[in-house]
């Protein structure tokens, strides 16, 4: 992209439009008034912005955690999980037994939790979830909880699955239920 006026760099063109590009991707929208910033190694690639589409919402009931104990890193913890549901378009069923979430409590208070598990759908099908979360809590800033997610079903109708890279988000429905909500994107 070439830019007429003298005054305004390649530079601020770039910062502009990235902050517009962030507020777009926030809303879950492009911009239709600012052009998308070029690269900055070519100014004939424009950048592309991250899309995602809703896949599904789960529904993950959990045990209280186990302490296994302080390592280099931080504090290990295990969230055995046991059961729930979920659904999205063209998709639902439960959360079978027998996961567990992994967790790091890091010193400095960010948490990784890395959660194994698996869904059966409502038509008997098997599909293997990980969940990688990071969480970052402090005072007077939103809750921050964002995953990426690795999703592996069999050949067939599902298979559809293996297509894509995977973001989400982690609530927590304590006190009410022990449970959190995993909600599930597709990056397309």
């Amino acid at each position: 992209m070439s830019d007429s006026s003298p005054t305004t760099t390649r530079r601020d063109l770039l910062i502009a439009g990235t902050g517009l590009a962030i507020a777009a991707a926030a809303a879950g929208t492009a911009s239709a008034a600012a052009p998308l910033p070029t690269s900055p190694t070519t100014d004939r690639i424009p950048m592309r912005l991250p899309q995602t589409e809703y896949v599904y919402e789960a529904i993950v009931d959990v045990l209280p955690s186990v302490n296994l104990g302080k390592a280099p890193l931080g504090e290990r913890r295990m969230v055995p999980i046991t059961g729930g549901s979920f659904e999205g378009p063209g998709i639902k069923g439960k959360v079978l037994a027998g996961g567990a979430d992994r967790q790091l409590w890091r010193t400095d208070g960010v948490r990784h939790l890395d959660a194994l598990y698996e869904m059966e759908t409502d038509d008997g099908v098997i599909i293997t979830v990980r969940n990688m979360v990071f969480v970052r809590e402090t005072p007077g800033n939103p809750r921050y909880a964002f995953s990426h997610l690795e999703i592996t079903a069999p050949e067939g109708k599902y298979a559809w699955l293996n297509h894509f890279l995977y973001v989400g988000t982690l609530d927590n429905l304590r006190p009410q239920r022990n449970a959190v909500v995993v909600r599930v994107y597709k990056v397309v």
